[in-house]
């Protein structure tokens, strides 16, 4: 009888206490903050009305600093709360994630939280502590993508970033209604090759866009790791890019769209055969049109996200973030691709609506990062804390209250090379003003300073200034500090291309083994 009475009470109790929020989590690739219209970049490249929504009904964060600006870390940071130092896994090439290790889907999903991820995983292991999971293979396609139905092989037809919002939409339509759940929907575009879907071809009407003052940087006075790159508009964008090459995988009506929209003009391009400077001018007006038609098909698949939660009564109890695994050159420096510690590439977009608890319309200067959101996302869900995070909540940001001791700097550090694009491995710390960046071997050994308050395009270091030497010194103090903090060994690792040790290093740094990673499944295929 008192066993009946209490388990009564309890019933009572559940039925009447509000259910934890509901998490959105956009994710998208290469998506950078100069394509979004409500960061306001200058050149007003598109209107992005979706994207915007969550600044006006939310805040927006406009220092959403990355650990290591590349994809397949990135996501691994998120999932684990750590740097790439400390989960393993450091590069495209062939890190493969310890899906054996704490990650914040496992503590959520014991804590009653449906857990849910469509679209690109790129962590070469299949996802775990997720109910549904149907990811993309590796890097995945634009147009007519196989998929890893929670294991099962499947393909589609049509545009992957429509497929993903489908298949979002389905997934929320289907869940379990009785529990809260996050969806992670996660987007390929825009990363290269950029093709956009046939619908939107001619979106923008032969637009010709703004281009940016340092298109034509020519890196004087710089590191030689500056200037011998291979991500540049001028030497690595291929035919494939700039779309003189149809993709080989689209459907006759699929083909027949596009090449309405591309030959055309190609003949133009054939007839006129441009170059130097000229070239460089062509490729960047194409890289645009298509670089940003593919953000516009995300913006519209947002959209469709947002009229599902209103539509269906889940706005007001449900998160919702947009982000990207870091930002993205569109055409700054003559580059395109992301990699360095320089702002378009280490600045990634996060906004952020929670109705009742963000201010609408609010925004955020505070350094936070992606190494964040695994503590972020289990505080929204009332979930405990994991133990070993390097990142922490940013929840009390969201509330408008900055705690006494927020971070002031964030540690930086990049490893890949030489492949895909020559960008040498570099750490570094980032300030509110400052980034003190060393690049080391293979064949250079140079530390350079940037002042984003004197120089905001960091065209110049001021290293060998006399004016700068205190400064140069506190911030070399404060690597040492976070490199200690985060328990990352000195020297660093010297990653090269497949994590071989560069030729010469003695006793080359032991990399962490990947315990639980065990055969090829959901990321069999690797890119960039």
């Amino acid at each position: 009888m008192i066993r009946s009475i209490l388990a009564s009470l309890a019933l009572a109790v559940t039925a009447g206490a509000a259910q934890p929020p509901n998490i959105v989590f956009i994710f998208c690739d290469d998506l950078t903050c100069q394509a979004i219209s409500a960061y306001g970049d200058k050149r007003k490249l598109l209107e992005t009305p979706n994207m915007d929504r969550l600044a006006k009904e939310g805040m927006r964060f406009d220092r959403c600093l990355v650990t290591n600006s590349i994809c397949g870390p990135m996501r691994a940071v998120i999932q684990t709360g750590k740097y790439s130092h400390a989960n393993g896994f450091y590069n495209n090439s062939n890190s493969r994630f310890d899906s054996s290790q704490p990650t914040f889907p496992k503590v959520m999903h014991a804590n009653g939280y449906q857990m849910a991820i469509i679209g690109k995983w790129h962590l070469m292991t299949d996802p775990v502590g997720y109910d549904y999971w149907n990811v993309l293979p590796g890097q995945g396609a634009y147009y007519n993508p196989p998929m890893i139905d929670n294991g099962k092989q499947v393909k589609y037809e049509g545009y992957t970033t429509d497929i993903i919002g489908d298949l979002t939409l389905k997934w929320l339509d289907q869940r379990d209604k009785s529990k809260p759940f996050m969806m992670m929907s996660q987007h390929k575009a825009p990363h290269r090759e950029w093709e956009p879907p046939t619908r939107l071809l001619g979106f923008d009407n032969d637009r010709v866009y703004e281009e940016p003052e340092t298109l034509f940087d020519s890196y004087s006075g710089r590191s030689k790791a500056v200037s011998d790159h291979d991500m540049g508009i001028d030497r690595t964008m291929t035919d494939r890019d700039v779309k003189l090459v149809t993709p080989g995988n689209l459907t006759p009506e699929q083909k027949k769209e596009w090449d309405a929209y591309y030959e055309p003009r190609n003949a133009k391009y054939r007839a006129a055969v441009p170059a130097g400077r000229d070239l460089v001018k062509w490729r960047y007006q194409r890289y645009m049109h298509d670089y940003l038609a593919c953000v516009k098909a995300v913006d519209e698949n947002v959209g469709r996200v947002l009229d599902y939660l209103d539509k269906n009564d889940l706005t007001k109890n449900t998160v919702v973030i947009l982000s990207s695994d870091q930002g993205f050159y569109l055409g700054e420096h003559g580059w395109f691709d992301k990699r360095w510690i320089f702002e378009e590439s280490l600045r990634t977009p996060m906004l952020v609506r929670w109705p009742g608890v963000i201010k609408p319309g609010s925004t955020c200067e505070k350094i936070v990062s992606p190494v964040d959101f695994a503590s972020t996302f289990l505080e929204i869900a009332g979930a405990p804390p994991m133990e070993g995070v390097q990142g922490r909540s940013i929840v009390p940001l969201m509330k408008g209250e900055t705690p006494a001791d927020w971070r002031k700097s964030l540690y930086y550090h990049y490893y890949e090379y030489p492949v895909p694009h020559r960008v040498r491995p570099h750490y570094g710390v980032i300030t509110e003003r400052y980034k003190l960046v060393h690049y080391y071997k293979p064949d250079v050994d140079d530390w350079e300073l940037l002042d984003r308050q004197k120089d905001p395009q960091e065209l110049k270091s001021f290293y060998n200034d006399p004016e700068y030497a205190d400064t140069v010194k506190e911030l070399k103090a404060e690597i040492l500090r976070l490199q200690g903090e985060l328990k990352e060994t000195m020297p660093p690792p010297r990653l090269a291309h497949g994590n071989k040790a560069f030729e010469g290093e003695v006793n080359p740094p032991v990399q962490p083994k990947n315990k639980g990673a065990g055969k090829k499944k959901a990321g069999a295929k690797k890119q960039e």
